[in-house]
């Protein structure tokens, strides 16, 4: 576990109730774990991981995503998510492949949604040229695969973009 992800993890474990953590149980089922840590909570530990990680590279955004998507933990997952978010303007279409990989684990559209919407659609929007092509050719192809939430991604995807 790296200090950033020490960091968020138990920044989101502090915030999180019981309370919330059941209810979040009762709601979505028990795919995942759940800390209890509301949405708001997700975001400001975000947001003073940057604070106190200032210029992280693409390639640490990157790789700490990953770092809390790996355990199986709802609000863990909110803020890789919320992560890439905040920093979309680094992304480019070889990030769909790591991408790729966290919608096909999500379990619930709670995760697909800010996923697609928040990350993918802005970083497709933003690309032109080869990057465009190839990142238009994986959501091709997502909207063929077999995996559900792939699907729901590109369909989200591919609704909003104007040709």
């Amino acid at each position: 576990m790296s200090d950033a992800d020490d960091f968020v993890d138990r920044t989101l474990q502090y915030e999180a109730t019981w309370e919330r953590a059941a209810e979040s149980r009762a709601r979505f089922g028990t795919e995942l774990e759940f800390y209890g840590a509301s949405v708001g909570a997700v975001r400001g530990t975000i947001r003073d991981l940057a604070r106190r990680y200032k210029n992280m590279t693409h390639d640490e955004v990157t790789a700490l995503s990953s770092e809390l998507w790996k355990v199986p933990v709802f609000e863990r997952r909110l803020a890789a998510i919320v992560l890439l978010q905040s920093n979309v303007t680094r992304l480019d279409n070889t990030d769909l492949t790591r991408i790729e990989g966290f919608l096909r684990g999500a379990v619930l559209p709670e995760l697909v949604d800010p996923l697609t919407l928040d990350v993918v659609l802005p970083m497709v929007r933003a690309l032109s040229g080869p990057s465009r092509l190839r990142a238009d050719a994986t959501l091709e192809r997502w909207a063929h695969d077999g995996d559900p939430w792939l699907r729901r991604a590109a369909d989200g995807v591919s609704a909003r973009i104007t040709p």
